[in-house]
């Protein structure tokens, strides 16, 4: 059985930067996908950015350029370094663990807000 805690999330003015992090308990075996997701209100929930145990990334449109996704393995922790934030930007933030395309684990999110 995986955890996963998301921390980080805030209030913060449009063009200002959040840093999210995920720590898994439990063990995360390999080959795994770890991912951002986010939901606005009254919208489904939709991928942000990914990282592959072999360091691979995705990341969409939306936040190319602005969003940085990385991971510790050693601390079983995913980060999102999110940059230049839009009011659009604004969402339930939730990690994602994907091993072997078998075991999916989500954490319980945590709130983003862009405002003035």
């Amino acid at each position: 059985q995986v955890q996963l805690v998301e921390s980080g999330g805030g209030l913060v003015q449009p063009g200002g930067s959040l840093r999210l992090s995920c720590t898994a308990s439990g063990s995360i075996d390999s080959p795994n996908v770890m991912g951002w997701y986010r939901q606005a209100p009254g919208k489904q929930r939709e991928l942000v950015a990914r990282i592959r145990s072999d360091g691979d990334t995705f990341y969409v449109n939306a936040v190319k350029g602005r969003f940085t996704i990385s991971r510790d393995n050693a601390k079983n922790t995913l980060y999102l370094q999110m940059n230049s934030l839009k009011p659009e930007d604004t969402a339930v933030y939730y990690c994602n663990v994907n091993m072997r395309g078998i075991w999916v684990y989500w954490g319980q999110g945590t709130q983003v807000t862009v405002s003035s």
